[in-house]
């Protein structure tokens, strides 16, 4: 073989060799941008899982806050259903016993009511005063039924009417949850008006402001004065059941 022919070949060979060399390259680039793709795939596929996962879990959040915001709204409603039927049978109680006590007491105009010491205008006036401020609670305007309430007890601390409006007023406090303004009130009527018979309902009131205002000893003490100082009224036996849950 010529000098030339050898040339011609090893040119040749050399030609082949860097085609074979090139397409190798290019398949391994090929392989290597496959792998990247699929591992690119995954990586998507993985992220995509994890959002989908973390939107799952906050729409079983949203779910379960949604279901507790509407157990807390009916507990809520359930609690003012609760307290308004206790308010209206307690006004109804308020209201039954002064009617009792007024058909109790023997009629005769001025003289029977001068014979007890008060005229019988002062007492009507009381009557109307009275009337008006419980209306006022009945109405839920409990600022205003407290306005009156304590206008009522300064002005005929008295009165027939007094304990009760002292009550009433502890209740109107209470109302507006300050439980230290319904204390104060309570407390007048378990000293001062001991022998009323809202005596016992004023230290039942007194123990549910202590427990709410975190004070359960408190609240054990003044359910225990309750019954050994009321045992036969109907304000012991809810201090009896209070005292078995504690």
């Amino acid at each position: 073989m010529s000098r030339s022919l050898r040339f011609a070949f090893l040119i040749a060979l050399f030609g082949v060799s860097h085609a074979q060399a090139g397409m190798f390259d290019d398949e391994e680039a090929r392989r290597q941008i496959a792998d990247q793709k699929i591992k690119n795939e995954l990586r998507f596929d993985q992220q995509a899982k994890a959002q989908l996962d973390l939107a799952n879990q906050i729409q079983r959040q949203a779910e379960e806050n949604a279901r507790l915001r509407g157990q807390i709204e009916t507990l809520n409603y359930e609690l003012e259903t609760a307290k308004k039927r206790q308010q209206d049978f307690y006004i109804d109680l308020d209201t039954r016993l002064r009617k009792f006590e007024g058909s109790a007491t023997p009629t005769g105009g001025d003289a029977a009511s001068a014979a007890a010491g008060k005229p019988a205008t002062d007492a009507a006036a009381e009557s109307l005063e009275y009337e008006a401020a419980l209306n006022q609670f009945k109405a839920g305007k409990y600022k205003d039924a407290a306005a009156l309430f304590g206008a009522f007890v300064q002005k005929a601390p008295d009165s027939s009417l007094a304990p009760n409006a002292q009550y009433w007023l502890g209740n109107a406090w209470y109302a507006q949850r300050d439980c230290r303004r319904a204390i104060e009130a309570q407390s007048i009527v378990t000293t001062r008006y001991a022998e009323s018979p809202k005596a016992p309902d004023a230290w039942l009131a007194i123990a549910t402001c202590q427990q709410e205002m975190g004070n359960p000893t408190g609240a054990r003490r003044s359910l225990e004065t309750l019954l050994r100082t009321y045992p036969t009224s109907p304000a012991a036996d809810t201090a009896q059941q209070r005292l078995k849950k504690k």
